[in-house]
């Protein structure tokens, strides 16, 4: 392919011959558009780190490249099928570590117990948590309640090591 003096101002490197090639701007565009879209693919998965002033060397042969990515990294989005020819995903094999239903409810039933046995040791133990939910310092919630603060620490500190011993799990 003849190319006129004017339009030979870019070069191609061929990895494959070790060569420049020189190229009109429109297929200069074109293959570096092209390259530069397929290396960025690898590299936001992970597979290509070409260095930005080796990037002229990328000819889209990533399994021959010195700058892929070693060991078989895939991307979440890599699809294959399995041996029931259901198409797949490496996602679709992250285990889901969500409690169970079950963990739920007995966890809940679990609180709720926690806060009656709260409530027996200390009736006003739902009062203290609404002023200290509203950033009420203890001295000013324990004048409310009409006790020393001291008395107050004291009454809290009981409650929090009986419960404690009953339910070692949420202390």
């Amino acid at each position: 392919m003849a190319i006129n003096e004017n339009q030979c101002k870019h070069r191609i490197y061929l990895k494959s011959t070790r060569q420049w090639v020189e190229v009109s701007e429109t297929v200069y565009r074109e293959h570096t558009r092209f390259y530069d879209a397929f290396r960025k693919k690898a590299q936001y998965h992970g597979q290509c780190i070409c260095p930005k002033n080796k990037f002229w060397l990328c000819d889209g042969d990533c399994c021959n490249c010195e700058y892929r990515r070693g060991g078989d990294m895939l991307s979440l989005d890599f699809t294959s099928e399995n041996e029931d020819g259901d198409t797949c995903t490496p996602q679709d094999a992250i285990p889901d570590d969500s409690p169970l239903l079950d963990e739920i409810v007995c966890d809940r039933a679990t609180l709720e117990q926690l806060f009656r046995r709260l409530q027996e040791l200390m009736p006003e133990a739902e009062e203290i948590g609404r002023l200290r939910l509203q950033n009420i310092p203890d001295e000013a919630i324990a004048d409310i309640l009409g006790i020393k603060r001291t008395t107050f620490r004291s009454r809290l500190a009981k409650a929090k090591d009986i419960l404690a011993a009953e339910y070692p799990d949420f202390f």
